[in-house]
């Protein structure tokens, strides 16, 4: 390159000179307080020098091992289970001319509950009967046209016409006996006019009663009773997003309510909810809990406490974390005064602890305090 005015060249080969200059100099004297420190890095590996002034700032340590279970505390509500819990209602509109239960009181699967008579009943009633006289009738006649065939009185059309007759009669009784079940109601002790019986879909504790004798209640009419069995109940807990990792199915936990603050009841983590609040942020998990004693009433608040199955951890002092760009890391020994950076992901901190999951470093030593000091 040739420069038109040469009086400047001097100016720049003297100030090209002292950027050099500058250069080394601070190579130097990084190299210079590396050294002086006892330390040297090259790239994730760090040399420290045996005797310097950093084997007294950093302290050393193995790593230990433990099985550990996880406990997380969650709020939760008691909930009936919904296939123990039923809501009792007439079929049809109509009027309640009988009750058979008491609030509080406890009844068998199919045991009466109230009766209830009405125009739509007994219309079903009818048809069930009329269906039944048609079937048996049918069957009579086609018996005595076969006996008319094989003694060569009858003919083989008239019986045809008898078997289609009886096989059309049996389909209708079939459809009136199945219009009749849906009532719950017995087809072997039909009387037409007579009141529903309305029985209990399940064993349970009457926990509710609407039961007024002589009441009409239309087709859009609330519940007039609600059945529960209450020996097991379900907790329903919310768990925040962050500790969902830590409990599984089957898992057990301890609850806690305020009306009895010093017992401890237990339950088993029944199901885990595939989708995730967006507005809590947090996952609903069942426990069923046994509840034969009667002590946990429905809508109670409770606290959970789950404790999930022991897994093996290693466990290093929270000091010998630091912070990297993407990750924590701690310094591993990988020969004598030489220590490589090591990503590690916690999993849980507790008196000064960092629980580590996976940990493919082996049996070995890392620094336990002042690695800050090499960063």
């Amino acid at each position: 390159m040739r420069y038109k005015n040469p009086k400047f060249l001097p100016a720049i080969l003297a100030l090209t000179g002292c950027l050099y200059l500058f250069c080394c100099t601070g190579c130097n004297r990084k190299q210079h307080a590396e050294t002086s420190s006892g330390y040297r890095i090259a790239g994730d590996t760090v040399y420290i020098e045996a005797g310097g002034i950093m084997t007294s700032a950093i302290k050393t340590g193995r790593i230990e091992r433990a099985e550990v279970s996880r406990t997380v505390e969650a709020a939760g509500t008691v909930r009936p289970i919904p296939t123990q819990y039923a809501f009792v209602a007439p079929p049809f509109a109509g009027r309640i001319v009988k009750s058979h239960i008491s609030h509080g009181q406890t009844v068998a699967r199919n045991a009466p509950l109230f009766e209830i008579i009405s125009p739509d009943f007994t219309a079903v009633q009818k048809e069930f009967l009329q269906a039944q006289s048609d079937a048996e009738f049918a069957r009579l006649d086609l018996r005595r046209k076969e006996d008319l065939l094989h003694n060569g009185v009858g003919s083989q059309k008239d019986y045809q016409e008898a078997a289609n007759t009886m096989r059309i009669a049996e389909k209708e009784l079939e459809n009136a006996t199945a219009a009749l079940r849906i009532y719950n109601a017995d087809p072997t002790r039909v009387v037409l006019g007579e009141p529903l019986v309305v029985r209990s879909p399940l064993y349970g504790r009457i926990i509710e009663n609407n039961i007024v004798t002589g009441l009409y209640i239309s087709e859009q009419a609330e519940p007039v009773a609600v059945v529960a069995n209450l020996d097991a109940v379900w907790i329903a807990a919310q768990v925040k997003e962050k500790d969902i990792r830590f409990i599984c199915e089957g898992d057990s936990i301890r609850i806690r309510v305020t009306a009895f603050p010093d017992d401890i009841l237990k339950g088993t983590v029944f199901h885990i909810d595939e989708a995730v609040d967006e507005d809590t942020r947090s996952i609903k998990v069942l426990s069923v809990c046994d509840n034969r004693d009667e002590k946990l009433k429905l809508g109670m608040y409770a606290t959970i406490t789950f404790q999930p199955s022991a897994h093996n951890y290693t466990v290093i002092p929270e000091k010998a974390i630091l912070q990297g760009t993407d990750s924590g890391f701690v310094y591993v020994k990988t020969e004598e005064n030489r220590y490589v950076k090591a990503p590690v992901e916690v999993d849980f901190s507790s008196g000064g602890m960092a629980y580590v999951r996976e940990w493919p470093y082996g049996d070995t030593e890392i620094i336990a305090e002042g690695g800050y000091f090499l960063i």
